[in-house]
């Protein structure tokens, strides 16, 4: 016995001893493992990514911005059964343990050792969220370790309903969609409050394995795992088996997969994410906001389907459309290697065969032989027709290079057309309300918009009237040379549409409407191009300085007059937009507001507006600029039946064919051209070109507006004048017309009556028959190439 009571203190002892070297060897691993783990307490401000929702003018989704798809929601905004549901399926003694599942980790460590690796977890919600938000999810027993550490600190640190709410805002659900409110829209198109018991026991059971439980993909799997949470869930206690039953009768229907289309305004999108990323820096990452923007979904798919048409009639004028011929006398070729062009852009190349299996052309362009895929050229494909029908051999097509390292050979892009813009703004509140800088509205693609610059031609002329106007130099009366004579003893001689060096002075609001360019000229050295450059700017064109910069001095050159310096589509609009708006200046823009993660407001800074003309200025150029609509380049816009002021433009060889106008309510600017500069060709022109996207677009817009004509404000009186001299008409005059003036600047003087003919009974002689016919005014305002001047544009337009 004696013996056995020294064996027993033996072991007692030994056990002891090996129980506390036992216990140091933990506390030793635990301080080992528990260097450079992560702080726990930075969960009580953790923010996930989430996704950032950016709505349309009524409220519609526009698109989102996310790096994880994620949105957050308090755990007050989730149902007490969804919450339920997913303790059923992950945890269901989530509330009663301390973060840690022991007999279960001990199971757990039992079959890992059996199988000799990693098989089996234990993993309590605690732990899912050490992994998911804190640790990888490598399985080794070193991160099993910091995971069980975590998980103590963490429930010492954080209350379970916080844990929890980190937990069903984290999870993954499959399909890029993490945490229950977005799984549940995706899924169910519904927030997670709306959730009934069926679909809520669906999304817990997916968590499990989101490649096989996911209901859009295997539902029968999902169905079967909804069986087991609702068990579950009756087990637990959690809902009576009458409500189970109920719920597992229910039929699932899943919200149809979102379309993967193109987007409606990727050129907004783009927008947004510069706004986001100038107002909130690295923080609009995280996401989580609800942008606010000013497109009217209904009015940029009006834009789109405009500029879309207007580039499809040029296709057809131009006959770049399928089927394509080789013409009997061949273009010059590009010949070289176009990978070591500086230029790069597009290049003329030929078609050399095709397949139709792939729907393929082949091409050589220069040294360089590729391929096209015809598979996204719909535009100039409208027949549908196979490659090998598409061109015949030896036709010539404008391509450019997309891509040199394909295993098949570099691919290549049609680039039969041009591209355009639109831009449309509304007037008083100076909201865009619609945007498309490109054809195929394609996300990343050129913006040409808001990013391109190119020269406006005689759409800029209006403000040099303008400055005109507003310095009381001239008025809409005033008569001006349209002999390029005029313009002899100066360096800009630029000539007019048809190339007559001689004609009649004609009144300001003649030559603006049919776009003289002498005059334009002319107007501009009374003026000064440096007073057109800055009335421009202070109107809104602003990214380009207008002139060129010499000892941080801008200088400015008369080729201003017709447009030769570059600006963008959206500034252009928006300049003539002040115009419309009584000489209001205000920044356009289609951010209207932004909403943080917190729902607070994110204050925006923009430039306050400022008054540039008077009301009485902005009115008469608005009114002369109506006269290119009633009688001058922009007929065509006559059908809108309602006032219209607006400007054709084109620059020099045809290379850019604009028009921008507006009502009361909206201002639209539009423009055509080649991406590499290259002449739009024959007939194309700013009338011909852009104003029929104008048309299209400003139709649709105003449809169920009542048509509305500009206010006449105090600062306008008007005068009863003679067409020919711009002098007061004489009594009884029948041919005179009302004209508007500023107050002050009205003629003072009468026209003289002419004297009647000797023989007042005598009809005029009839013209010989071979006489010919009067000219007609220019149908557009193409101008003619100058030679170019020192530190001046290279190519002034018109």
């Amino acid at each position: 016995m004696r013996r056995v009571l020294v064996w027993v203190g033996r072991v007692t002892i030994t056990l002891l001893i090996l129980s506390g070297l036992g216990m140091v060897a933990v506390a030793m691993a635990i301080r080992h493992y528990s260097e450079g783990l992560p702080a726990t307490s930075e969960l009580k401000n953790y923010q996930p990514p989430q996704t950032t929702r950016i709505l349309a003018r009524d409220g519609s989704l526009l698109g989102e911005e996310f790096v994880e798809r994620r949105t957050v929601v308090d755990l007050e905004q989730i149902p007490s059964h969804v919450k339920l549901a997913f303790l059923a399926a992950e945890d269901a003694s989530f509330y009663e343990h301390p973060g840690l599942d022991y007999p279960g980790m001990v199971r757990a460590i039992w079959i890992n050792l059996r199988a000799q690796s990693s098989r089996q977890g234990a993993s309590t919600i605690t732990q899912q969220v050490v992994k998911n938000v804190l640790l990888t999810q490598d399985k080794t027993y070193e991160r099993k370790i910091k995971e069980v550490i975590l998980a103590r600190k963490i429930e010492q640190e954080l209350s379970k309903d916080d844990i929890l709410e980190l937990y069903l805002n984290h999870i993954y659900f499959g399909h890029g969609r993490y945490g229950v409110e977005e799984a549940s829209r995706y899924y169910f198109a519904k927030g997670v409050r709306d959730l009934t018991l069926g679909e809520a026991a669906i999304l817990a059971g997916v968590p499990k394995g989101p490649s096989k439980y996911s209901p859009r993909d295997h539902l029968d799997a999902a169905t079967k795992r909804r069986e087991y949470v609702l068990g579950q869930m009756v087990d637990k206690g959690f809902v009576t088996a009458g409500l189970a039953e109920a719920a597992k009768g229910e039929q699932v229907v899943i919200a149809p997969e979102p379309e993967h289309t193109t987007e409606l305004a990727p050129e907004a999108l783009a927008e947004v994410r510069r706004v986001l990323r100038e107002t909130l820096g690295e923080q609009a990452l995280r996401g989580g906001y609800i942008v606010h923007t000013s497109i009217d979904p209904k009015l940029q798919a009006e834009a789109r389907k405009a500029l879309r048409e207007g580039l499809d009639g040029y296709d057809k004028r131009q006959k770049v459309v399928a089927p394509l011929k080789k013409p009997k006398k061949m273009p010059v070729l590009y010949e070289g290697d176009p990978t070591k062009d500086d230029k790069g852009g597009t290049f003329l190349g030929e078609v050399t065969g095709a397949d139709d299996a792939k729907n393929e052309l082949f091409v050589r362009v220069g040294t360089l032989r590729g391929r096209v895929s015809l598979s996204a050229t719909e535009r100039y494909n409208p027949q549908k027709l196979p490659a090998s029908k598409f061109a015949e051999p030896g036709a010539p097509v404008r391509v450019s290079i997309l891509a040199l390292n394909d295993k098949q050979g570099p691919t290549l892009k049609l680039e039969l057309g041009p591209q355009g813009a639109i831009v449309a703004i509304d007037v008083k509140a100076r909201e865009i309300l619609a945007i498309a800088g490109s054809y195929e509205a394609t996300r990343g693609g050129f913006d040409r918009a808001s990013q391109a610059k190119r020269q406006p031609g005689s759409a800029f002329k209006p403000f040099t009237f303008a400055a005109a106007l507003r310095d009381r130099k001239v008025t809409p009366a005033s008569l001006l040379p349209t002999d390029s004579a005029a313009l002899k003893d100066g360096k800009y001689q630029p000539k007019n549409y048809d190339g007559a060096a001689g004609g009649e002075p004609k009144r300001l609001r003649e030559v603006l409407a049919r776009s003289v360019n002498v005059s334009a000229a002319w107007l501009v050295k009374q003026v000064g191009p440096g007073e057109v450059a800055d009335l421009a700017t202070e109107l809104g064109i602003e990214t380009t300085p207008l002139g060129v910069m010499k000892d941080d001095k801008r200088e400015t050159f008369e080729s201003i007059a017709l447009g030769a310096y570059e600006v963008k589509v959206r500034e252009l609009g928006n300049a003539y937009a002040s115009l419309a708006a009584g000489g209001v200046y205000e920044q356009a823009h289609l951010v209207v507001k932004i909403v943080g993660p917190d729902g607070r407001e994110v204050p925006l800074g923009r430039p306050e507006p400022k008054r540039v003309l008077s009301e009485a200025e902005a009115f008469l150029i608005t009114d002369v600029m109506k006269s290119v609509i009633t009688d001058g380049t922009g007929k065509s816009a006559k059908v809108l039946k309602r006032p219209i002021a607006g400007k054709t433009g084109t620059s020099n060889k045809a290379k850019d064919a604009w028009f921008a106008g507006y009502s009361t309510d909206i201002t639209c600017a539009t423009w055509v051209g080649n991406d590499d500069g290259t002449p739009l060709g024959v007939g194309e022109s700013g009338g011909v070109t852009a104003l029929p996207i104008f048309v299209s677009f400003m139709r649709a817009a105003h449809q169920g507006r009542p048509a509305t004509d500009f206010p006449v404000p105090p600062g306008v009186v008007r005068a009863t004048i003679d067409p020919k001299t711009g002098m007061l008409a004489a009594a009884e005059q029948e041919d005179g017309l009302s004209e508007v003036f500023l107050s002050g600047t009205e003629p003072t003087e009468t026209v003289k009556p002419e004297e009647p003919p000797t023989d007042a009974s005598r009809e005029p002689d009839p013209p010989p028959a071979d006489a010919p016919a009067a000219a007609e005014p220019p149908k557009e305002d193409v101008p003619v190439e100058e030679p170019p001047k020192e530190g001046g544009p290279a190519a002034p337009t018109g």
